[in-house]
């Protein structure tokens, strides 16, 4: 049972295709893991490149090259990794397995169920978009948890921005990356690319009709 629930606080599709081919990454209990990232496309025509994180056992047999047409089920996970002597917090989806997408299906669905970990971080631009940022901690097997950055939009932004640390919430949108310019000193920048979940439904309970539900 426990089993069950933990897999429902994490659950991602994705659809899309191989945009670099898979590179070595790790072993774990024997079993070798590969990266790669994923091009989805979006409604706006524009599209989001999502790491993915696979064993070779899923890959065996399957056409992964750069072009190639790619849909699964998967987890967003987080992993803390050593960068120039200090810790970053990494972003991929995990594979489960592999599907056929069904014609006209959303090809970048993410639904997650956590805990507020750090206060929201409530702004506008300067077309006085409102937005706000939140940390989320969703819990997996074996006493471990995924950290996941969510970006909420409107009036999404506006409820979720006076949210408690601690706060359950279950959220559902699109993976997204996003490019940003990184100050390294007065002289030098570097172009980085942030993953995060994009909210399009916020409620304060895992089930939607507990609580009232912000679209």
């Amino acid at each position: 049972m426990e089993k069950n629930t933990i897999s429902a606080n994490n659950k991602v599709f994705l659809s899309g295709t191989v945009e670099t081919e898979p590179a070595y990454s790790h072993e774990l209990f024997g079993e070798g893991f590969y990266e790669l990232s994923l091009r989805v496309p979006r409604l706006s025509n524009q599209n989001d490149f999502v790491p993915l994180t696979v064993s070779e056992r899923l890959l065996a047999g399957r056409n992964v090259s750069i072009g190639a047409p790619l849909a699964l089920h998967g987890q967003f996970r987080s992993f803390n990794k050593i960068v120039d002597d200090k810790s970053k917090l990494m972003l991929t989806v995990f594979v489960r397995d592999f599907c056929t997408p069904e014609s006209g299906e959303n090809p970048n669905r993410a639904e997650l169920s956590g805990y507020i970990c750090k206060p929201p971080i409530y702004r506008t631009t300067p077309f006085n978009r409102e937005i706000c940022d939140l940390l989320l901690a969703v819990n997996r097997a074996y006493n471990k948890s995924d950290y996941i950055p969510c970006i909420a939009w409107g009036r999404n932004a506006r409820f979720v921005h006076t949210v408690e640390v601690g706060q359950k919430l279950a959220v559902s949108g699109r993976i997204q990356s996003r490019e940003y310019v990184k100050k390294l000193s007065e002289t030098e920048s570097e172009t980085r690319v942030a993953y995060e979940l994009s909210i399009n439904k916020i409620s304060l309970n895992e089930t939607a009709d507990e609580e009232e539900v912000y679209e």
